[in-house]
């Protein structure tokens, strides 16, 4: 069994994009973005028109994905075009490059070490930690994590996480972090004044309220599932890290393609420039990757997520709540 530098070596040679199957990947799912919200402008009966916004909703996912993988330099790396795209697709779902890159590569190189800062990633408290926080330090850990937060993700985690607490924090840094909410604030007017309320929610609010909770979730839930672990600085790995604090989440095949098979995290965050593509092969291929820690979008696996608030270091466990205070 291969462990530590030998395992993360066995992954780099599927570290290689087809550059053609990387441009078709992204045109074919920005194509069906665009058809599928025109569908929602023009589809005559309601019902319709929502299952389209619907649908959009998840093909933003998948797009995020792509503009994910770019950003770690997986795929068409120093294409000018592709960064025009990337950079633009970024600003319409209020991710900004800046500070999605800054704090998303930050959470990669920190994944599951306790007392590390909290940044691109949901805050993980020691049992003894949360005992000694005081009562409003807690309900602001409990509602950070708390599954309403998750699921309005649109407004707590891109709205104000992405845009507004990034430009506040850091102007010049995050420029464009204030470029995106100008962006959308002027298109939601744009679409409301000449279109009407109803296309605005169609083709706007829902589509990126659904993107946007379940890239939360998503996010939330592939560090946070029953079997994770965490470490103290001095014992973390970044091997075990991937392996043993990033999951393997289980879905359809049509999940699988409407996220771009972020399902397999475990290998992701072992090496992150295996294209999106690839995952599934690299798994296939490498024996050792095959025995995965997993979650399900199943709703018995998303509760049992949502339960878990505190690390406790003598179960070496999650816990919730109710063990908590047993």
């Amino acid at each position: 069994m291969r462990t530590g530098k030998e395992l993360i070596l066995a992954t780099k040679p599927f570290a290689k994009e087809d550059r053609s199957k990387s441009w078709r990947y992204l045109l074919s799912t920005l194509l069906l973005l665009v058809v599928s919200l025109a569908a929602t402008v023009f589809m005559p009966v309601f019902i319709f028109k929502l299952a389209f916004s619907i649908v959009s909703g998840l093909l933003m996912v998948r797009m995020f994905i792509i503009f994910h993988d770019y950003q770690h330099h997986a795929i068409l790396h120093r294409s000018v075009p592709a960064d025009i795209i990337m950079s633009l697709y970024g600003l319409y779902v209020l991710v900004p490059s800046s500070i999605w890159k800054r704090s998303h590569d930050y959470h990669h190189a920190h994944n599951s070490k306790l007392f590390s800062a909290s940044i691109g990633s949901y805050p993980i408290a020691t049992k003894e930690k949360f005992l000694s926080m005081s009562a409003g330090e807690r309900r602001m850990y409990l509602f950070t994590r708390h599954p309403f937060t998750i699921i309005m993700g649109y407004f707590t985690m891109f709205i104000y996480g992405m845009c507004i607490s990034s430009f506040v924090s850091a102007p010049r840094r995050h420029y464009d972090s204030f470029i995106a909410l100008i962006a959308h604030g002027l298109i939601t007017y744009f679409v409301i004044t000449t279109f009407g309320w109803q296309t605005w929610l169609l083709t706007i609010f829902i589509p990126l309220f659904i993107a946007c909770a379940i890239g939360a979730y998503l996010f939330y839930a592939q560090h946070n599932f029953p079997s994770t672990s965490f470490s103290n600085k001095g014992e973390w790995k970044y091997e075990m890290a991937a392996l043993e604090s990033s999951s393997y989440m289980l879905m359809n095949p049509f999940m699988q393609y409407m996220t771009g098979n972020i399902g397999y995290h475990h290998i992701h965050h072992l090496n992150s420039r295996i294209p999106f593509y690839r995952l599934p092969e690299t798994m296939n291929a490498i024996p050792e990757l095959q025995s995965a820690k997993t979650t399900s979008l199943k709703i018995m696996d998303i509760l049992a997520c949502f339960k878990l608030k505190v690390w406790d270091p003598e179960r070496k466990r999650m816990i919730g709540l109710r063990e908590l205070r047993n």
